[in-house]
């Protein structure tokens, strides 16, 4: 039994704060959750995935984000309380269904949680989607704390019934990623099972019907405001003359900072924060002196802040992201929110770090795990296309294969988003010379590399679209996908071919090659240079890190081991390779580290003197 499901009341568990998300859910009832992972969200959908069955609830990876958003549609609408979770971009992608559903409303509850990635740690961009409440218009939660999370998703739940609208539940990376105390409530009985009841003239926008729902949007947005005005997660905390407002991880660095500085402070601590609680902020700002907005990324609470503070306090001064004191780039931490106080105040800001070192630390960029299938593709790539690089271009995509972009590879030149390999090659091969060939992963392809690739064939590009398929969604922790076999519940699913979908897209040329198989990966590559339509390679072998585990298990693990009587010294295996797994010692010999070394074989099959064998 899961602590996590089957906890009591009053249990004290330490959580992660997508962790706690997820027992927030559970609380209020949960019965349904779809998703497509995303750092950093993706721990949300694996612990529903994990716990699912123990729960009785239903869980789901869908394809996409927009694929997600319109099933815990469906089912919020057909009385079942659902979740769907992805990352900022995500909601890119399930933003057109996700906009809509504001028009139509919900039955049951219906939380959407965005999780931002300020810094962009694992992220294309940065932006702020909290500017996703005020161009929709749903109420926004936004955690402090792991706690806090787990509240506000069970809290979630209930002010969407009340209001009949999803939920915006906007976490960032340190909330999501920070663990701390959470405290149980009583968990309600999932309800997993519903009934649509047909009301066409609300749920089809058509649009006279959305004209229609548009008008009962505002009507609800101006009693979600009401709520937001008397809600449990806005505080006031302090009594001082200089006033703070903040939200999120924030709030964190805030507290800190204003004990260090010895500020006498009153603090407007958000949580509920859209639709903007105007009348507990009027309330707030009466007395002070002045007001300081501590917010990451954009000024989204200090515009809220400019509009309301002008109509009783006109003259009060107000100091964030518009005066230049605090920064829009990044996240934050104690530091940057002490300093840029100090700014404001005319302080002195000492920094508390020790003074740091001149001596400059070498880079260490992420890279291609060793024995991963991705870098033999890579390879056998250079080796082909090398002495006409100039010739060709590699729109890339989202996944562990960006690291492309790292040498000695040099293999990515465009990337947008996910999908955008295929439909960039689209562009390139209308209006260039070159020869596009893009890169995208087995899951990638199944979220979004699919329609592209109808639009080249419908077009009669001439581009070589290569899908690496090592059959799981690597980079955000091996969840699984169409290709693989199994679903979130953990079940045996039906295995949807790569193959077959290409073929049916219209491809007239596809290959199929074992990603190891050095030799057929470059015959490939070179007879698709010479077809003058779209070309396929489906470059195939599981991800090094789980085969390499189900070899240990099965006892018929094996590594390598360089010969130093017959090297060369050519560098191919570390230099061009360049495999993590081998490295030039200070003798200048190449060494294969045995712990590493995951038994792959593709620096055998490189080596030009025949000096790398297998050692049982």
């Amino acid at each position: 039994m899961d602590k996590l499901v089957h906890g009591e009341k009053g249990t004290k568990m330490m959580l992660l704060g997508n962790e706690a998300i997820v027992r927030g859910a559970l609380e209020a009832g949960i019965g349904f959750s779809a998703a497509y992972p995303g750092t950093p969200s993706s721990e949300i959908s694996d612990t529903f995935s994990r716990i699912a069955k123990d729960a009785g609830i239903h869980f789901e990876y869908s394809v996409n984000e927009k694929v997600a958003m319109e099933t815990v549609a469906a089912v919020a609408a057909s009385g079942v309380r659902a979740m769907t979770q992805m990352k900022h971009v995500g909601l890119n992608v399930a933003a057109d269904a996700f906009m809509t559903s504001v028009y139509t409303g919900t039955r049951a509850g219906l939380v959407v949680v965005t999780a931002d990635d300020p810094s962009m740690h694992s992220s294309q961009n940065e932006q702020d989607n909290r500017i996703y409440s005020k161009i929709s218009g749903v109420p926004m939660l936004e955690p402090s704390s792991p706690n806090e999370a787990k509240e506000m998703a069970r809290k979630a739940f209930e002010i969407s019934e009340e209001l009949e609208l999803p939920i915006l539940l906007r976490t960032t990376t340190r909330v999501s990623h920070v663990r701390g105390v959470v405290e149980f409530r009583e968990r309600k009985e999932p309800r997993t099972k519903g009934h649509f009841e047909k009301a066409p003239f609300r749920f089809v926008t058509i649009p006279s019907v959305a004209r229609k729902q548009h008008k009962i949007l505002l009507e609800k947005e101006e009693k979600a405001r009401k709520m937001a005005d008397e809600s449990e997660f806005n505080r006031i905390i302090g009594d001082g003359k200089i006033g703070f407002l903040t939200s999120g991880a924030a709030f964190n660095y805030l507290m800190e900072a204003v004990e260090d500085l010895h500020i006498d402070y009153k603090i407007l601590k958000l949580g509920f924060t859209h639709p903007f609680p105007s009348g507990l902020f009027r309330d707030f700002i009466k007395n002070l002196e002045m007001l300081i907005v501590v917010e990451e990324l954009e000024p989204y609470l200090e515009e809220y802040a400019y509009v309301y503070s002008r109509q009783d306090r006109p003259d009060l001064p107000i100091y964030g992201k518009y005066t230049g004191h605090f920064p829009r780039l990044y996240e934050y931490d104690p530091d940057v929110v002490e300093r840029s106080i100090s700014s404001v105040l005319g302080m002195e800001y000492r920094d508390p770090r020790p003074e740091r070192s001149e001596i400059a630390l070498p880079d260490r960029p992420p890279a291609l795990c060793p024995g991963c299938p991705h870098r033999s593709t890579y390879y056998a790539v250079r080796k082909v296309f090398m002495k006409d690089k100039d010739k060709v271009v590699y729109p890339t995509d989202i996944g562990c294969y960006t690291l492309g972009i790292q040498p000695p590879y040099e293999i990515a030149d465009y990337l947008l988003c996910m999908g955008s390999s295929i439909g960039s090659s689209n562009g390139f091969s209308e209006v260039t010379d070159q020869l596009p060939i893009a890169f995208i992963g087995d899951s990638t392809f199944f979220h979004s590399g699919v329609a592209g690739l109808i639009n080249a064939v419908y077009n009669q590009k001439r581009l070589i679209y290569v899908i690496l398929d090592n059959s799981t969604t690597a980079m955000t922790g091996h969840q699984p996908n169409p290709g693989m076999g199994k679903n979130g519940m953990g079940d045996i699913a039906p295995v949807v071919s790569i193959e077959d979908v290409v073929k049916g897209c219209g491809v007239k040329w596809v290959r199929t090659v074992d990603s190891y198989n050095l030799p057929e990966l470059e015959k490939a590559f070179k007879e698709a240079a010479e077809n003058d339509g779209v070309s396929v390679i489906i470059s195939k072998h599981p991800c090094a890190l789980l085969e390499s585990a189900a070899k240990k298990k099965a006892g018929t693990f094996h590594t390598y081991r360089i010969d130093q009587d017959k090297c060369i010294h050519c560098h191919v295996c570390s230099k061009h390779l360049a495999c993590p797994a081998i490295y030039i010692s200070d003798e200048g010999l190449d060494i294969i580290d045995e712990k590493q070394c995951t038994g792959c074989g593709v620096c055998a099959a490189v080596c030009p003197a025949k000096a790398i064998s297998e050692v049982k």
